[in-house]
């Protein structure tokens, strides 16, 4: 499977995508991905930068993950949705499908996830995306755990702990594939820690889904 991340460093902090390739393929699926981000960046600025787009028209990719910038859809969820659209039409184009990375809420403003939650999902919706929960699922995992710790002390961008268990959505929601049991180490991260996180992933997404 071919993926290309559009996104910032919630996107590129811990290399989100290389977890996610080694989760993807201890169950035997190949993903080749590109990764085009900029700190802070939103989806608008990546539509103005052209890069994005090129890439999309000329990759040849299956599936192209949109991550907005982590506060705009609560600050402005119609900017969202029209650049959502925007891109969208561009994948759809390429016949590629258009996957929504629904990020966290910053740990001193948890309030804020629902907004997220819904701008995301409304988008999925709306355009027939493929919806990632990861926020949702942080949010769950953040109410009946204290270890290991998802937030970088910046209250904002995620520990190597918090994009393992991104990672581990996006093979539960993207591919169809149950992470738990899988033992491909994770440098800076101990067997346990990864076996709790592998576990909450699958049955968080598990009640998500029910």
């Amino acid at each position: 499977m071919r993926i290309l991340f559009v996104g910032n460093s919630f996107t590129s902090n811990n290399n989100l995508p290389k977890l996610l390739k080694g989760l993807a393929g201890a169950r035997g699926i190949e993903i080749e991905h590109k990764v085009i981000s900029a700190g802070g960046a939103s989806l608008r600025q990546h539509l103005n930068a052209g890069k994005a787009l090129d890439a999309i028209a000329n990759g040849g990719y299956d599936v192209v993950v949109l991550q907005e910038q982590s506060t705009l859809p609560i600050k402005s969820p119609a900017r969202f949705r029209e650049s959502a659209r925007d891109f969208n039409e561009a994948i759809a184009a390429a016949g590629a499908r258009t996957a929504f990375y629904l990020t966290w809420a910053r740990s001193n403003a948890p309030e804020t996830q629902q907004a997220l939650t819904d701008a995301y999902a409304g988008a999925a919706s709306e355009l027939g995306g493929t919806l990632i929960p990861v926020g949702m699922v942080w949010e769950r995992f953040l109410a009946t755990h204290d270890k290991p710790v998802l937030h970088e002390s910046d209250n904002s961008h995620p520990t190597l702990a918090g994009s393992y268990l991104g990672a581990c959505v996006f093979l539960i929601a993207l591919l169809n594939e149950d992470p738990v049991g899988i033992d491909v180490p994770i440098k800076g991260l101990d067997d346990e820690t990864a076996n709790l996180v592998r576990q909450a992933a699958w049955d968080i997404c598990t009640e998500l889904a029910g």
